[in-house]
């Protein structure tokens, strides 16, 4: 009995110099980017398991007050992962059988024109329905627009950019169509569903709409880049776009979420997979893209799934890895700025061992 209390105490000490090990090596690489991009505040949580095995901010949520990031609490522009969190609230819908991913969006979205072909929920979740992303300088838009039907005006009258089907573009107000078609089948409103049926049941006490007309606690203060100087974000409104950019949250939130999509429970395995699977345009090609999970596919071998998020003050990564049940969230308050291979390269440390 005490040669194996011995072993298992050995062991114990063993994962824990392991720990700090990669906890260090992490604190190492994240110290050196923050520095070098001049980041005013950066957030990253790591989770295995359902444990966070990993969580650390990095400078300030408000630069002028020095307000320390806290990566339970500061809440970030998390942009297109808001795609990634919409795609649940879809999932949902779709088991409970009350969306149909493959008939005409002009189903759930009457008000949708008649266009050149029809497209579906399918086309739209992948970004092969042909729908334009922003122009000019809708990306800054600082109008407020009260419902997710609202935000249709921007784009409803556009012509498709291509046939459905025949190629990937990448498209935020494609995700606007999903939100109406979603509230249409529900008895409250987008925000109020996603709140209800995603956050709440998910834990994510953080995770909320930017409404800009609403205090928000810790919510971070935005930044841009001006050439080699940080200066105080453009005042934008991103009621434009909830369902495909319009969210903000924490790293820890975005790991319950992450984790929640390792494995069947609070979606179904079936489901989970359908949302991962890479779609196909009509000439065969794979897009590496499902339902607002994008497929990273590593030359070391490894598979992640995930999605980046650009915003107006915001950089974000979440990444999950299967296998190991982990799942990666980073996010800062700057923008531009480039990740480069940062997420992938913490995530095969953690995986790896």
């Amino acid at each position: 009995m005490k040669k194996i209390l011995l072993i298992f105490f050995l062991g114990v000490i063993g994962l824990s110099i392991q720990g700090q090990r990669l906890e260090s090596q992490a604190n190492d690489r994240l110290q050196v980017f923050v520095a070098t991009n001049e980041i005013p505040g950066l957030s990253i949580s790591i989770s295995q398991k359902g444990e966070l095995i990993y969580s650390r901010g990095f400078g300030f949520e408000d630069l002028e007050n020095q307000l320390p990031v806290d990566p339970s609490k500061t809440k970030f522009r998390i942009g297109s992962v808001s795609k990634t969190l919409t795609a649940a609230g879809l999932a949902l819908l779709y088991q409970q059988g009350k969306v149909d991913l493959d008939i005409p969006i002009e189903k759930y979205v009457p008000s949708w024109p008649k266009k050149a072909a029809t497209i579906t929920l399918r086309q739209l979740g992948g970004h092969i329905a042909g729908i334009r992303h922003y122009q000019a300088s809708e990306f800054y838009s600082s109008e407020n627009y009260p419902s997710v039907t609202a935000g249709l005006d921007i784009f409803i009258n556009d012509p498709l950019i291509n046939i459905p089907g025949t190629a990937y573009v990448y498209s935020s107000y494609g995700w606007n169509l999903i939100a109406t078609a979603m509230e249409y089948e529900v008895d409250v409103s987008f925000l109020e569903f996603m709140e209800q049926e995603v956050f709440d049941r998910l834990n994510m006490e953080h995770t909320v709409a930017e409404r800009m007309t609403s205090e928000i606690s810790h919510k971070a203060k935005f930044y841009e880049k001006e050439g080699k100087t940080v200066v105080p974000a453009a005042y934008v409104d991103n009621s434009y776009k909830w369902a495909g950019g319009g969210f903000l949250s924490t790293t820890e939130d975005l790991c319950r979420f992450g984790q929640a999509h390792l494995k069947a429970g609070f979606l179904k395995q079936s489901t989970l997979d359908e949302w991962m699977q890479s779609q196909k345009t009509s000439d065969g090609k794979e897009t590496d893209y499902g339902i607002g999970w994008r497929t990273y596919k590593r030359v070391n071998g490894r598979l992640y799934y995930g999605h980046s998020g650009g915003s107006v003050g915001g950089t974000t990564y979440l990444l999950i890895h299967q296998a190991s049940e982990t799942v990666l969230a980073i996010t800062s308050n700057l923008s531009p700025l480039s990740y480069d291979e940062l997420p992938f390269d913490l995530m095969d440390l953690f995986t790896s061992q």
